[in-house]
């Protein structure tokens, strides 16, 4: 079904009928950063301090819009260009320092996204198969994932760096389904940047875009088909009800 987006309510209007026309739906896929955990603060700090150390941007700290515009949800080679446009390869090592400073901080505050655990155990209770599909280097997502107590519940690790393509392109979508033998007429996405929210799209899925940190009208843009401030909101238990009442309604009579 087709939506249209021009505001937040338009999107509600139609997700339950967007989401349940999946039926009967096969598996969930994640994004991690942001997605699974509260962790773009542990970036933003990361990248300000370190950034700090070598005086860019004369040594003036990068703001939040800075970080949503030209970091939040991107591939490190694409950040590596963007602050070091004249020097890639130092752009690379810097952030590669600069996720052995995340992972140290994720270690000491990494905090799930609200409702995360409720949503995990409805996946779970469906027998659906389930993939982190990632942007992150691959050490940092394993350590996401262990801290919150997940290693167990994914099926699949995804990461960008190990793909062709990594998002915005729709390749590591593309892998996990390959990986999980599903369809995507029969898979959603969890996102919350807008590099993610459009690499599941042109993977042909519907997505579900969580306003964790990135400005809801950036997300709009990406055309989630709902857009949720956490796994606790009701619109997204309005439209997985409508799983369940599919299910109910296709059981034969006693």
């Amino acid at each position: 079904m087709t939506v249209t987006i021009s505001s937040a309510e338009n999107i509600v209007d139609d997700a339950e009928v967007s989401l349940s026309r999946l039926a009967p739906l096969e598996a969930v896929l994640f994004d991690v950063d942001g997605t699974l955990c509260d962790s773009d603060p542990l970036h933003h700090y990361a990248f300000r301090e370190m950034l700090l150390e070598i005086n860019f941007n004369d040594g003036v700290p990068i703001t939040e819009e800075f970080f949503i515009k030209n970091i939040a949800g991107k591939h490190n080679v694409d950040i590596a260009l963007s602050l070091f446009p004249d020097d890639l390869q130092r752009g690379l090592k810097f952030t590669e320092d600069k996720e052995a400073m995340f992972r140290r901080l994720a270690c000491e505050q990494l905090k799930p996204i609200n409702g995360l655990y409720k949503l995990k155990k409805w996946v779970e209770d469906h027998g659906l198969k389930r993939a982190a599909v990632t942007n992150a280097p691959r050490a940092n997502a394993e350590v996401m994932i262990s801290l919150l107590g997940l290693s167990d519940f994914f099926d699949a690790v995804i990461v960008g760096d190990e793909c062709q393509h990594a998002k915005p392109h729709p390749e590591p979508y593309l892998k996990a389904l390959e990986v999980l033998n599903v369809s995507k007429d029969h898979t959603f996405v969890c996102e919350d940047s807008v590099s993610g929210i459009k690499a599941g799209v042109a993977a042909g899925m519907p997505v579900v875009g969580l306003t964790t940190r990135n400005p809801e009208h950036l997300l709009l843009e990406a055309k989630p088909t709902l857009l949720i401030k956490d796994y606790e909101d009701p619109k997204l238990w309005t439209a997985l009800e409508e799983f369940d009442k599919q299910a109910a309604a296709a059981k034969p009579a006693a």
